[in-house]
């Protein structure tokens, strides 16, 4: 029998998560290994330059470039206040003077005599980093972050937008197949994560973005309503750094496609409880899925406890695969053939393909191997 391996998307009622919490510099690490971390506290931090100013001094001052230094009344390394004088040049016996003042808050970072130019870099800019997900420090990596580990739910959607996002997870449906209006957003939904059924309206979107709902986890949506909420197109790079007040995560696909029972299930046994979300996503190569992470910390009596189990999934007959690539895209099929032999597709280039049976419709359709993805579910 032919067999392939390919990612899917994983549906699990309890797993092990593990993420990688870095610095973009070096910096100091907050935590110890072995530490009981919460989603919100910050485990490393740094400290990125600022940005620098240059300052044209001899040109303000009317001197050349090489006597500049001599009428700077800040040498290097000195800290300047926006409005502070850091050069003076008087003439004529102290009647006539030219002054340059600095134009921002920051340390004199360099003094040219061949230029006249000075350098003015302002403030560090600090940066932190946080555990993202509750659960307890892995590993630490010296001067760059963390590994956290966390047990629990672990959901991967199908397509998002909008970065890490934390809240409490409120399930607004009683079905996968319902779907939720405006009107069910209320007051009390800020700062949460809700879960709104087999369709999102651009409606919605905007109703909870006035709440101040921190993400949105919907079977499908129009990609039109998409594209009028983010104001431009989705192509095919990255997701994930929309600056957007919320993260939404389609689960299905898009249109109005009712939410698998298994993740409906799992989303509605987690409904009250702290969840994390991320809407990055990238399809093509180094494939990344949005995702939805419910710590069950409780059913463990530490993070040296946690099973460790990795999963292995082989494509074959009889596997569940979801397709992603249009059409048909997001829909859930059974693959009942598995060519050995390549075959020519619409594009000209000849691939291996899977024949499958759309669960929907019971329509047999072919694709290429590399536009399915194996639909994982543990329960």
């Amino acid at each position: 029998m032919a067999h392939a391996y390919t990612p899917g998307l994983k549906v699990s009622r309890r797993t092990v998560v593990f993420k990688e919490r870095k610095l973009p510099i070096e910096g100091e690490v907050l935590v110890k290994e072995g530490q009981r971390v919460d989603m919100d506290d910050v485990v490393a931090r740094a400290l990125l330059p600022g940005n620098v100013e240059m300052v044209n001094v001899a040109n303000l001052l009317g001197v050349e470039p090489q006597d500049v230094p001599r009428y700077m009344l800040k040498k290097e390394g000195d800290e300047v206040k926006q409005g502070e004088i850091i050069a003076l040049h008087k003439t004529f016996f102290g009647l006539f003077k030219s002054e340059v003042r600095s134009p921002i808050d920051g340390t004199i970072e360099s003094i040219s005599g061949t230029t006249g130019q000075v350098v003015i870099r302002r403030p560090p800019v600090p940066v932190t980093v946080d555990a993202y997900i509750s659960g307890y420090v892995h590993e630490v990596i010296p001067k760059e972050g963390v590994v956290v580990k966390t047990y629990g739910t672990f959901i991967q959607g199908i397509f998002g937008v909008g970065g890490e996002r934390k809240g409490v997870l409120r399930v607004l449906v009683n079905s996968p197949d319902e779907k939720a209006t405006p009107d069910m957003i209320s007051e009390d939904l800020k700062d949460s994560v809700i879960v709104v059924g087999s369709y999102c309206s651009y409606d919605l979107i905007k109703r909870a973005e006035e709440v101040g709902v921190k993400g949105i986890i919907t079977g499908g949506l129009d990609d039109y309503d998409l594209s009028k909420y983010l104001g431009y197109e989705i192509g095919v790079a990255v997701t994930g750094t929309e600056e957007i007040p919320l993260t939404i995560i389609l689960t299905e696909g898009f249109g109005e496609i009712r939410m698998a029972d298994k993740t409906f299930k799992l989303l509605k046994e987690s409904d009250g409880k702290k969840v994390s979300i991320n809407g990055a996503t990238q399809i093509r190569a180094g494939v990344i899925r949005p995702e939805i992470i419910v710590p069950y910390l409780e059913e463990v009596q530490d993070g040296a406890s946690l099973d460790e189990q990795e999963i292995s999934m082989a494509l074959e007959v009889g596997a569940i695969v979801r397709i992603i690539r249009e059409p048909n895209f997001g829909k859930l099929a059974r693959v009942v053939e598995l060519p050995e032999q390549p075959q020519v597709i619409p594009t000209s280039s000849k691939v291996r393909v899977a024949v499958l049976e759309l669960l929907d419709t019971g329509e047999r359709v072919v694709y290429p191997r590399a536009n399915i993805e194996l639909f994982e579910v543990e329960e």
